[in-house]
Formats: structure tokens, C-alpha cells, sequence
């Protein structure tokens, strides 16, 4: 049987050519989004790091980062979310999160078995 273990700098690969992509589509404005800092944040870096531990299997940090991420980003830019959507935010995280407790113990029993 093959090995199938995921390796941390497949995620961080991957990353980086995202990062790049997007640096090379924000600096020459392909999208005509307006000027880099608008959109190059601390926030978005957050999502950023919650979607490498996505790719490395981290599920709870990895959305706990992008949740709150998005969640400041909008609070910061002051983006109007409807009101249902934000009744619908926090409770859609935790529900998210607990799937990804379930996952990550049925991968990690996979990883056991094999």
C-alpha cells in the first residue's frame, strides 16, 4: 500500500503560489480592485494562514483564522452583511467547526488503521 501521509510543505507550496498569483494580479491591478493595502490586510493574511492549515489537515485553526478573518475584514471596511447573515455567522462557524472535529478524528483513525 502507498503511503498516503500529507506532507506540511505541500501546504506551504501551495500557498505560495497563491500568494503569488495574487500579488501578481493585485500589482498589476487585473481585476481593477484599486490600490494593494486595500485588500493586502492583517486580515487577509489571516485567511491566508487558515487556509494553509486547511491544506495541512489543521481544521480548527485553519477555521477558526478564516472565520475570524473574514469577520474583521468586513467589520473593518464597514461592508454591510445582512442581518441574517450575521444571526447566521457565529452559529455557521461552530457548526463548521464541530464537522471538522468529526473529520479530523475519522482521518486521523484512517491514518491508525492503514
Amino acid at each position: 500500500m502507498r503511503n498516503k501521509e500529507h506532507h506540511p510543505q505541500i501546504g506551504f507550496g501551495l500557498f505560495l503560489i497563491i500568494l503569488g498569483i495574487a500579488l501578481l494580479v493585485a500589482t498589476n491591478d487585473f481585476l481593477h480592485l484599486g490600490s494593494i493595502s486595500n485588500y493586502f490586510t492583517w486580515q487577509t493574511a489571516m485567511v491566508f494562514i487558515g487556509a494553509i492549515l486547511l491544506v495541512n489537515l489543521n481544521f480548527v485553526g485553519g477555521l477558526l483564522l478564516i472565520a475570524g478573518g473574514v469577520w474583521l475584514y468586513i467589520g473593518d471596511h464597514d461592508m454591510m452583511m445582512p442581518a441574517y447573515l450575521k444571526t447566521l455567522y457565529w452559529p455557521g462557524v461552530i457548526i463548521l467547526l464541530g464537522l471538522s472535529f468529526i473529520a479530523s478524528s475519522v482521518i486521523k483513525r484512517r491514518k491508525i488503521n492503514n
